[in-house]
């Protein structure tokens, strides 16, 4: 049944990519996310097609979605939702807000107040929502998939760094290289509409999902690469570019994220490539530059890459 999962998962790149040009990173950042039941924040400046990326995955895979334009007077109640009065029997009434979904779009999460984006947290950690006192489940799966533009545009709010913790990974979508460029055109002229998404299929579902976690879990872990996540999690607390390092949660979700992916490459065990591999996703948005280390043009990528350098590499 793993196999078949595992199969079904790697369809999810071709079906993708009937809408969506490239971007084969981001979509498995996506798949390993779904598979450590993780929540991704997605940067990029606008028009690089992150809310066409998630909504095409939701197609792919269907799961019920739902998608929330996070903007400046968004309140809280309008995404977790709130009780109305109904006249005719004179009762509150629990009216169930778009977080009640499996793939929640949140889309610019960054251009509404620090108030509203609260309102995910207890989604994001608990897999449920608070009203009245009483606790209300959300579905299962349920993955938040936040966009963003870069934190220096206008009317941006910087998301704080406790929900920034909540996020498994940190995918960063980049312009697409010239080739690519060209291929998005051709399809625009041929009469492409990134609205109509009826030639996607899905081609795997939560049932594969499950499956897929489940041998995730069954994923082998050597002591040594144990070690060595912690080590990389550890200097990163002793690094001269940083003020924050990553904690305990940000070390888990690396480990999470490497096994997802030794799974996804086939494997039965977790090598220290894996969690090289998965390191800036998994801790980008971890870590915090001090001032004087940004005033000379350092960033969290780069700082990253200089500690996977130095640590030692278990044999």
């Amino acid at each position: 049944m793993s196999d078949s999962s595992r199969e079904a998962l790697a369809a999810l790149r071709a079906e993708v990519g009937k809408a969506v040009v490239g971007q084969d990173a981001v979509v498995t950042g996506l798949v390993i996310a779904l598979l450590c039941r993780g929540h991704v924040l997605l940067e990029g400046v606008p028009g690089v097609a992150k809310t066409l990326l998630v909504r095409t995955m939701s197609a792919a895979l269907s799961l019920d979605f739902k998608r929330v334009q996070f903007t400046p007077d968004l309140m809280p109640g309008d995404i977790t939702g709130s009780l109305i009065y109904d006249a005719k029997t004179a009762e509150f009434e629990f009216r169930q807000g778009p977080v009640f979904t499996n793939l929640l779009l949140a889309d610019e999460i960054n251009r509404t107040p620090p108030k509203t984006q609260a309102a995910l947290l207890e989604a994001m950690e608990e897999r449920q929502i608070s009203v009245e006192g009483s606790a209300r489940p959300l579905p299962e799966p349920f993955i938040v998939a936040a966009t963003q533009n870069p934190i220096e545009y206008e009317g941006t709010y910087q998301l704080p760094e406790a929900q920034l913790d909540r996020f498994l990974l940190k995918l960063t979508v980049p312009l697409p290289p010239r080739d690519q460029e060209i291929a998005v055109l051709e399809r625009h002229a041929q009469g492409f509409d990134p609205r109509d998404l009826s030639q996607v299929k899905p081609v795997a579902s939560a049932a594969d999902l499950a499956a897929g976690r489940a041998a995730v879990a069954q994923i082998h872990v050597s002591p040594e690469v144990l070690g060595y996540i912690v080590d990389v999690a550890r200097a990163t607390r002793q690094s001269p570019s940083l003020q924050l390092g990553v904690s305990p949660r940000g070390a888990t979700a690396l480990l999470a994220a490497a096994r997802a992916w030794a799974w996804l490459s086939g494997r039965g065990y977790v090598t220290p490539d894996d969690v090289k591999a998965l390191a800036r996703p998994a801790l980008r948005h971890r870590v915090q530059l001090r001032p004087e280390a940004e005033l000379e043009g350092a960033t969290a990528d780069g700082v990253l890459d200089g500690i996977l350098t130095t640590v030692p590499v278990p044999r």
